[in-house]
C-alpha cells in the first residue's frame, strides 16, 4: 500500500509499505477514506518530538471502511464505515474504567512504554502515528491501517454522510470540546482562546455551545482571526496589540475567567523568554517553548481556570509558578478522552448543531501529502486544515 512515512526533519514521503494485518484477535483493519493533516503532526514534521524512526507512518486523524476483522473483534462488521479515535484504549483496565481513555495502561506495548514511563513517570496510553513514545503505531496517512481494541474505539457512523462531516471526531472536535469542558465554563464566563488552529476553533466552537458569554480569540493570521470572528469570537491580533493590557481593558480590569492555550510546544511570541525557548529548542538544549500558558497564567483573573490542550512534550522553564499559586488558579490537561466524547459530538454534528466543515482550506491526494505537510507548516495562514484522500 502506499503511505506517508517519516524520514527526518521536514522530510516525509509517500512510499510504498506492506499491507497491515491482523495481529491480535481483537484488531480490523480498515481502507482509510479520508485522514488529515494535524497541527500537532508538525511537532514530528519539525523532529522536536522524539523517538520516531525512519519509515515509520504518520497519522492519528482518519477514517475508513472496514475490510477485516479479527474473531475477538465483537462490535464491527466489514463494510460499515468508522471514524477512529487517534487515542488507542483498551476498555477494560482501571483507567478506562474512569472514562480516561488517553491514560489507557494496556494499548502501549510492553516493549515500547519504558521511554514513556521515564520521561513521564507512568507509561503514557498509544497513538496512532505519534512516535515510540506512544507505542509506535503506524498511522492514518496511508490507505489501510491496523486498528487495536477495535471493539471498544472506532464509532460507526450513517450511510450516506459525507467523510468531512465526522472525520474531526477522531481528534480536533472532541479535542476541542474537551479543552472547553476542562476550562469549567460558567454562564456569563469570558473566555480566552490562544490560537486559532483547528483545535482553537473547535474549542471556539465548543466554548459558545457550552454557554459562554463572550469568547476572545488570540493568533496573528488574518484568516485565522477571521474564521474565529465567524464562529462568534472576538479577536485580538497580538501583532497589533500588547495581550495582557488588552485583555484587561476587556475585562474591566477583573481578567478572564478562564484561559485556554490551544497552542502548546512551539508558541511564537515577542516575549524575551520565548525568544530563548527557541533558541534552545532549535539546538536540542531544551523541548518546549512556553510563552502562550506563560501568559494564560498572568491574564486568568483570580480564582480562575487554565485550560491546556495543546500539546507539550517535554521540559520547561520559567513558567511564573508564584502567579499560578498566588491567583489560586486551576489547571486541567491531557490527551483527549475521544472516547467518551464521540456520541454526543457525533449527534451535534448529525444535528447540525456544529459545522465541522468550515476550517477547511485544501483537499489533496495522499500522493501529494509531502506538498500538503510543506505548505500547512510554512504557509498556517491559508492552510488552515488539509484533508487528503487515499
Amino acid at each position: 500500500m502506499r503511505a506517508l512515512t517519516w524520514h527526518g526533519k521536514h522530510d516525509v514521503r509517500v512510499d510504498t509499505v506492506p499491507d497491515p494485518e491482523i495481529v491480535n484477535p481483537r484488531d480490523a483493519i480498515i481502507k482509510i477514506t479520508a485522514t488529515a493533516i494535524c497541527g500537532s503532526d508538525l511537532h514530528l514534521y519539525d523532529s522536536v518530538i522524539p523517538a520516531m524512526h525512519r519509515g515509520d507512518i504518520l497519522g492519528h486523524e482518519f477514517m475508513g471502511e472496514v475490510v477485516e476483522v479479527g474473531r475477538g473483534s465483537t462490535s464491527l462488521r466489514v463494510g460499515q464505515k468508522v471514524v477512529v479515535p487517534f487515542v488507542i484504549a483498551c476498555g477494560q483496565c482501571f483507567f478506562c474504567g474512569k472514562e480516561q481513555y488517553s491514560a489507557c495502561d494496556n494499548s502501549n506495548p510492553a516493549d515500547k512504554s519504558d521511554a514513556s514511563e521515564v520521561a513521564y513517570g507512568y507509561p503514557a496510553a498509544g497513538l496512532f502515528g505519534y512516535s515510540h513514545l506512544t507505542g509506535g503505531y503506524a498511522g492514518g496517512q496511508a490507505e489501510y491501517a491496523r486498528i487495536p481494541y477495535s471493539d471498544f474505539g472506532p464509532i460507526v457512523v450513517p450511510d450516506g454522510i459525507e467523510d468531512e462531516r465526522v472525520l474531526f471526531l477522531s481528534d480536533i472536535f472532541p479535542t476541542g470540546w474537551m479543552a472547553a469542558e476542562n476550562a469549567g465554563i460558567e454562564p456569563g464566563d469570558t473566555v480566552v482562546v490562544w490560537g486559532c488552529g483547528p483545535v482553537g476553533l473547535f474549542t471556539i466552537k465548543s466554548a459558545i455551545h457550552m454557554g459562554a458569554a463572550r469568547v476572545i480569540a488570540i493568533d496573528h493570521h488574518p484568516r485565522r482571526l477571521a474564521l474565529a470572528k465567524q464562529n462568534g469570537a472576538e479577536v485580538l491580533n497580538y501583532h497589533e496589540v500588547k495581550v495582557l493590557e488588552a485583555l484587561k481593558e476587556m475585562t474591566a480590569g477583573i481578567g478572564p475567567d478562564a484561559c485556554i492555550d490551544a497552542v502548546g510546544m512551539e508558541a511564537h511570541g515577542f516575549a524575551p523568554d520565548n525568544v530563548i525557548d527557541a533558541v534552545k529548542q532549535e539546538t536540542k538544549l531544551g523541548t518546549d517553548r512556553q510563552h502562550v500558558l506563560r501568559e494564560a497564567i498572568m491574564a486568568c483573573r483570580k480564582g480562575g481556570r487554565i485550560s491546556m490542550p495543546g500539546v507539550y512534550g517535554g521540559i520547561g522553564d520559567k513558567l511564573p509558578i508564584g502567579a499560578f499559586m498566588q491567583k489560586g488558579l486551576t489547571l486541567k490537561t491531557g490527551q483527549t478522552h475521544v472516547q467518551k466524547y464521540l456520541p454526543k459530538l457525533l449527534e451535534l454534528v448529525m444535528d447540525g448543531q456544529i459545522d465541522t466543515t468550515d476550517l477547511i482550506s485544501h483537499r489533496l491526494p495522499l500522493e501529494e501529502a509531502a506538498t500538503a505537510y510543506k505548505n500547512f507548516h510554512d504557509n498556517p495562514n491559508e492552510w488552515t486544515k488539509v484533508v487528503l484522500k487515499p
